[in-house]
Protein backbone atom coordinates (compact mmCIF):
# COMPACT_ATOMS: atom_id res chain seq x y z
CA UNK A 1 0.00 0.00 0.00
CA UNK A 2 1.41 3.64 -1.16
CA UNK A 3 1.69 5.99 1.87
CA UNK A 4 -0.61 9.12 2.38
CA UNK A 5 0.91 12.18 2.48
CA UNK A 6 1.05 15.57 4.94
CA UNK A 7 -0.45 18.46 4.20
CA UNK A 8 -0.27 21.84 5.80
CA UNK A 9 -3.05 24.15 5.21
CA UNK A 10 -3.28 27.76 6.11
CA UNK A 11 -6.56 28.68 7.39
CA UNK A 12 -7.85 32.70 7.56
CA UNK A 13 -6.13 34.93 10.28
CA UNK A 14 -9.58 36.79 10.55
CA UNK A 15 -11.72 36.87 7.85
CA UNK A 16 -12.95 33.32 6.69
CA UNK A 17 -13.69 34.30 3.03
CA UNK A 18 -9.31 34.79 3.20
CA UNK A 19 -9.49 31.03 2.42
CA UNK A 20 -7.81 29.51 -0.77
CA UNK A 21 -10.30 27.72 -3.14
CA UNK A 22 -7.48 25.29 -3.41
CA UNK A 23 -7.24 24.90 0.79
CA UNK A 24 -11.54 24.32 0.95
CA UNK A 25 -10.80 21.32 -1.53
CA UNK A 26 -8.11 19.84 0.20
CA UNK A 27 -9.73 20.04 3.35
CA UNK A 28 -12.94 18.18 1.68
CA UNK A 29 -9.96 15.50 0.15
CA UNK A 30 -8.14 14.24 2.82
CA UNK A 31 -9.29 11.51 5.13
CA UNK A 32 -8.33 13.43 8.09
CA UNK A 33 -8.24 16.87 9.53
CA UNK A 34 -5.62 17.37 13.01
CA UNK A 35 -6.84 20.98 14.37
CA UNK A 36 -5.23 22.96 16.82
CA UNK A 37 -8.54 23.53 18.53
CA UNK A 38 -11.44 21.38 16.63
CA UNK A 39 -14.38 24.28 18.31
CA UNK A 40 -12.63 26.81 16.65
CA UNK A 41 -11.83 25.05 13.28
CA UNK A 42 -15.05 23.77 13.23
CA UNK A 43 -17.09 27.19 12.49
CA UNK A 44 -14.54 27.44 9.15
CA UNK A 45 -15.96 23.34 8.13
CA UNK A 46 -18.98 24.41 8.56
CA UNK A 47 -19.03 27.77 6.34
CA UNK A 48 -17.57 25.89 3.53
CA UNK A 49 -19.47 22.09 4.15
CA UNK A 50 -16.46 20.47 4.72
CA UNK A 51 -17.48 16.95 6.72
CA UNK A 52 -14.04 15.75 6.95
CA UNK A 53 -13.60 13.75 10.36
CA UNK A 54 -11.09 16.18 12.64
CA UNK A 55 -9.40 15.22 15.55
CA UNK A 56 -6.96 17.55 17.78
CA UNK A 57 -3.63 18.25 17.32
CA UNK A 58 -2.03 20.79 19.75
CA UNK A 59 1.43 22.21 21.80
CA UNK A 60 -0.07 19.94 24.72
CA UNK A 61 -0.51 16.22 22.91
CA UNK A 62 1.76 16.80 19.82
CA UNK A 63 4.41 14.09 21.16
CA UNK A 64 2.15 11.86 21.83
CA UNK A 65 0.10 11.85 18.68
CA UNK A 66 2.94 12.65 16.34
CA UNK A 67 4.03 8.99 16.11
CA UNK A 68 0.08 7.93 15.44
CA UNK A 69 -0.24 10.25 12.76
CA UNK A 70 3.07 9.07 10.93
CA UNK A 71 1.59 5.61 10.74
CA UNK A 72 -2.06 6.81 9.90
CA UNK A 73 0.25 8.12 7.22
CA UNK A 74 2.15 5.40 5.75
CA UNK A 75 -1.30 3.09 5.95
CA UNK A 76 -2.39 5.14 3.17
CA UNK A 77 -4.33 7.79 4.67
CA UNK A 78 -3.98 11.98 3.49
CA UNK A 79 -4.36 14.27 6.51
CA UNK A 80 -4.53 17.80 6.80
CA UNK A 81 -2.91 19.83 9.64
CA UNK A 82 -4.35 23.62 10.60
CA UNK A 83 -4.17 25.52 12.98
CA UNK A 84 -6.58 28.13 14.64
CA UNK A 85 -5.80 30.73 11.94
CA UNK A 86 -2.65 31.37 9.75
CA UNK A 87 -0.17 28.21 9.02
CA UNK A 88 1.14 25.74 10.91
CA UNK A 89 4.32 25.61 11.98
CA UNK A 90 4.48 29.71 12.22
CA UNK A 91 4.32 30.56 16.16
CA UNK A 92 1.71 27.53 16.41
CA UNK A 93 2.37 23.52 16.18
CA UNK A 94 3.38 22.12 12.94
CA UNK A 95 7.31 21.88 13.16
CA UNK A 96 7.39 18.66 14.82
CA UNK A 97 4.84 16.46 13.23
CA UNK A 98 6.71 17.84 9.50
CA UNK A 99 10.22 16.79 11.12
CA UNK A 100 8.52 13.54 12.22
CA UNK A 101 6.98 12.60 9.04
CA UNK A 102 10.35 14.09 6.90
CA UNK A 103 12.10 11.52 8.93
CA UNK A 104 9.65 8.61 8.15
CA UNK A 105 10.21 9.24 4.23
CA UNK A 106 6.33 10.70 4.14
CA UNK A 107 5.56 13.22 1.59
CA UNK A 108 4.99 16.63 3.40
CA UNK A 109 3.33 19.47 1.26
CA UNK A 110 2.61 22.81 2.22
CA UNK A 111 -0.29 25.03 0.49
CA UNK A 112 0.47 29.27 0.25
CA UNK A 113 -1.75 31.35 2.46
CA UNK A 114 -2.83 33.16 5.07
CA UNK A 115 -0.04 34.33 7.63
CA UNK A 116 -0.60 37.72 10.17
CA UNK A 117 3.42 38.83 9.67
CA UNK A 118 3.04 39.21 5.92
CA UNK A 119 0.20 42.00 5.90
CA UNK A 120 1.21 43.73 8.98
CA UNK A 121 4.68 43.74 7.31
CA UNK A 122 3.73 45.64 3.97
CA UNK A 123 0.72 48.04 5.87
CA UNK A 124 3.63 49.16 8.30
CA UNK A 125 5.78 51.46 6.02
CA UNK A 126 8.60 50.33 7.05
CA UNK A 127 11.00 48.49 4.72
CA UNK A 128 10.30 45.05 3.79
CA UNK A 129 12.52 44.15 1.93
CA UNK A 130 14.78 42.67 4.29
CA UNK A 131 13.20 41.50 7.91
CA UNK A 132 13.21 39.26 10.69
CA UNK A 133 10.59 37.39 12.24
CA UNK A 134 10.79 36.77 15.99
CA UNK A 135 7.22 35.61 16.82
CA UNK A 136 6.72 35.61 20.30
CA UNK A 137 9.52 36.24 22.81
CA UNK A 138 9.93 34.44 25.89
CA UNK A 139 7.52 35.71 28.73
CA UNK A 140 10.69 35.69 31.35
CA UNK A 141 13.48 33.97 31.01
CA UNK A 142 15.91 35.51 27.79
CA UNK A 143 12.85 37.98 27.22
CA UNK A 144 15.33 41.24 27.89
CA UNK A 145 18.22 39.76 26.17
CA UNK A 146 16.02 39.13 22.63
CA UNK A 147 14.38 42.95 23.11
CA UNK A 148 18.30 44.13 23.47
CA UNK A 149 18.70 42.12 20.02
CA UNK A 150 15.82 43.64 18.34
CA UNK A 151 16.73 47.27 19.69
CA UNK A 152 20.31 46.58 18.01
CA UNK A 153 18.45 44.46 14.54
CA UNK A 154 19.54 46.49 11.45
CA UNK A 155 17.09 45.08 9.68
CA UNK A 156 12.81 45.27 10.60
CA UNK A 157 11.89 42.97 13.14
CA UNK A 158 8.55 41.33 13.53
CA UNK A 159 7.08 40.44 17.04
CA UNK A 160 3.66 38.96 18.00
CA UNK A 161 2.59 40.20 21.30
CA UNK A 162 -0.30 39.79 24.04
CA UNK A 163 -2.60 42.74 24.18
CA UNK A 164 -2.29 42.71 27.35
CA UNK A 165 1.93 42.99 27.29
CA UNK A 166 1.52 45.33 24.86
CA UNK A 167 2.41 48.72 27.07
CA UNK A 168 5.12 46.97 28.93
CA UNK A 169 6.87 45.89 25.77
CA UNK A 170 7.24 48.81 24.27
CA UNK A 171 8.15 50.10 27.24
CA UNK A 172 10.99 48.15 27.60
CA UNK A 173 12.42 48.12 23.54
CA UNK A 174 12.08 52.08 23.92
CA UNK A 175 14.99 51.32 26.16
CA UNK A 176 17.24 49.48 24.17
CA UNK A 177 16.28 51.03 21.15
CA UNK A 178 15.31 54.67 22.12
CA UNK A 179 12.09 56.31 22.27
CA UNK A 180 11.88 57.60 18.38
CA UNK A 181 12.83 54.12 17.04
CA UNK A 182 10.14 53.75 14.23
CA UNK A 183 7.53 51.24 14.74
CA UNK A 184 4.20 50.05 14.35
CA UNK A 185 1.09 48.09 15.74
CA UNK A 186 -0.98 46.13 13.50
CA UNK A 187 -4.01 44.56 15.18
CA UNK A 188 -7.08 42.12 14.24
CA UNK A 189 -5.82 41.97 10.74
CA UNK A 190 -8.94 41.19 8.25
CA UNK A 191 -11.18 41.51 10.72
CA UNK A 192 -14.13 44.34 11.11
CA UNK A 193 -11.59 46.29 13.56
CA UNK A 194 -8.96 45.58 11.76
CA UNK A 195 -6.07 48.83 12.26
CA UNK A 196 -2.31 49.89 11.78
CA UNK A 197 -0.94 52.52 14.21
CA UNK A 198 2.65 53.72 13.09
CA UNK A 199 4.93 56.34 14.69
CA UNK A 200 7.47 56.21 17.00
CA UNK A 201 7.48 54.19 20.11
CA UNK A 202 7.21 57.14 22.30
CA UNK A 203 3.85 57.85 20.26
CA UNK A 204 2.64 54.29 20.01
CA UNK A 205 3.61 53.87 24.03
CA UNK A 206 1.27 57.46 24.81
CA UNK A 207 -1.40 56.18 22.39
CA UNK A 208 -1.98 52.65 23.77
CA UNK A 209 -1.63 53.89 27.34
CA UNK A 210 -4.78 55.74 26.88
CA UNK A 211 -6.97 53.22 24.60
CA UNK A 212 -6.37 49.84 25.80
CA UNK A 213 -5.31 47.66 23.04
CA UNK A 214 -7.72 44.57 22.21
CA UNK A 215 -7.50 41.10 19.72
CA UNK A 216 -4.79 39.91 18.21
CA UNK A 217 -1.14 41.91 17.58
CA UNK A 218 1.45 42.41 15.40
CA UNK A 219 4.25 44.91 16.44
CA UNK A 220 6.88 46.53 13.57
CA UNK A 221 9.95 47.69 14.97
CA UNK A 222 12.07 49.72 12.67
CA UNK A 223 16.19 48.69 12.60
CA UNK A 224 18.62 50.55 13.79
CA UNK A 225 20.18 52.98 11.83
CA UNK A 226 24.11 52.29 11.25
CA UNK A 227 26.42 54.18 12.71
CA UNK A 228 29.03 54.81 10.06
CA UNK A 229 31.70 56.04 12.14
CA UNK A 230 31.54 53.16 14.90
CA UNK A 231 31.03 50.59 12.08
CA UNK A 232 34.10 52.07 10.15
CA UNK A 233 35.65 51.77 13.44
CA UNK A 234 35.30 48.30 14.38
CA UNK A 235 35.70 47.39 10.52
CA UNK A 236 39.73 49.09 10.78
CA UNK A 237 39.92 46.99 13.70
CA UNK A 238 39.04 43.79 11.94
CA UNK A 239 41.72 44.07 9.55
CA UNK A 240 44.38 45.29 11.92
CA UNK A 241 43.39 41.70 13.58
CA UNK A 242 43.83 40.29 10.23
CA UNK A 243 47.06 41.74 9.38
CA UNK A 244 48.00 40.76 12.67
CA UNK A 245 46.71 36.86 12.59
CA UNK A 246 48.38 37.00 8.58
CA UNK A 247 51.94 38.21 10.72
CA UNK A 248 52.18 35.75 13.48
CA UNK A 249 51.51 33.03 10.38
CA UNK A 250 54.05 33.99 8.66
CA UNK A 251 56.82 34.02 11.18
CA UNK A 252 55.75 30.82 12.07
Amino acid sequence: MAAGKLYLIPTPVGNLGDITLRAIEMLKSVDIIYAEDTRTSSLLLKRYEISTHMESYHKFNEHKKADSICDRILNGENAALITDAGSPGISDPGFLLTRECIEKGIEVEALPGATAFVPALTVSGLPSDRFCFEGFLPQKKGRQTRLKAVAENPVTTIIYESPYRLVKMLAALAEFAGQDREAAVCREISKIHNECKRGTLKELIEWYSENEPKGEIVVIIGGREKDYEKDLENERGEREDNKDSFRKKFKE
